[in-house]
């Protein structure tokens, strides 16, 4: 597996991590995955998983980079902080190591929110922050409202059929340092085309599509991605995208044929 620096951090995470959105399983596929390499794993207090990624890191929690995000609902400066003792106390933790806004507030203002989670930091309850399905200018703006702390990375949709923030938003966190999580990264007709680009790949590198995509995604040194797997054998071929890399000639390939 391969790691990968987060944010301006000196902390290293795994490339290739485990997203739990309308995961159904138990903590079998989770440790499994963290056995493998897999030891980022994704959670949030909306997704009812909390409860299973606790009982699944029970035991390594050393192992694992473990994040988690609080909901809109929650922005108020309080109501982040009584949030967080939520998700702590569901994920049987003292402190998660990223905490995310899940995405931006049209209503509350930016600065309260990350007053309270530069407050959070201080009180040990996270180690970095980060935010959620949020664009260049919401990023910019939620950076200019820390005082002491700076976003470590912004997790979003990303996959071979949605690439817009390969336009923007990885060029600009790839220049100010800060780590891009892509989310739902096998979604889409790609994975399930058969005489395409993809294809030929898998056969030409010995892999699965879904290794051939997952490898094309993590390809910029500052993209991490965190697909669902909720079953031991989609553990396994997740984990098998890292370790390994496409060419860039393939890679460029890629970006010009689903362009």
């Amino acid at each position: 597996m391969n790691f990968k620096r987060l944010g301006k951090t000196e902390i290293k995470i795994s490339e290739i991590g485990q997203g739990t959105w309308n995961y159904r399983d138990g903590v079998e596929p989770l440790r499994l995955g963290v056995s493998l390499g897999a030891t980022h794993i994704d959670t949030a207090e909306v997704y009812g998983t909390e409860g299973i990624v606790g009982k699944a890191i029970e035991g390594i929690r050393d192992n694992v980079f473990l994040a988690t995000k609080v909901w809109t609902d929650n922005f108020r400066f309080d109501d982040v902080l009584k949030a967080c003792e939520g998700s702590l106390r569901r994920l049987g933790v003292k402190y998660v190591d990223l905490y995310m806004l899940h995405w931006p507030s049209r209503s509350i203002p930016i600065k309260e929110t990350m007053h309270a989670m530069e407050e959070l930091v201080k009180r040990g309850k996270i180690k970095h922050i980060g935010v959620s399905n949020f664009s260049v200018e919401e990023l910019k703006e939620a950076r200019d409202s820390l005082s002491s702390q700076d976003i470590v990375s912004n997790q979003v949709k990303y996959s071979l059929d949605q690439r817009e923030i390969e336009d923007d938003l990885i060029p600009y966190c790839k220049k100010e340092g800060i780590t891009v999580v892509a989310y739902s990264p096998l979604k889409g007709g790609a994975l399930r085309q058969r005489k395409d680009l993809i294809g030929e790949l898998s056969s030409k590198y010995g892999r699965t599509r879904a290794q051939v995509i997952l490898n094309y995604l993590t390809s910029e040194e500052n993209v991490v991605a965190i697909p669902k797997a909720d079953n031991p054998d989609h553990v396994r071929e997740n984990c098998g995208a890292s370790g390994w890399r496409l060419s860039r000639d393939d890679v460029k390939l890629i970006r010009e044929k689903f362009r």
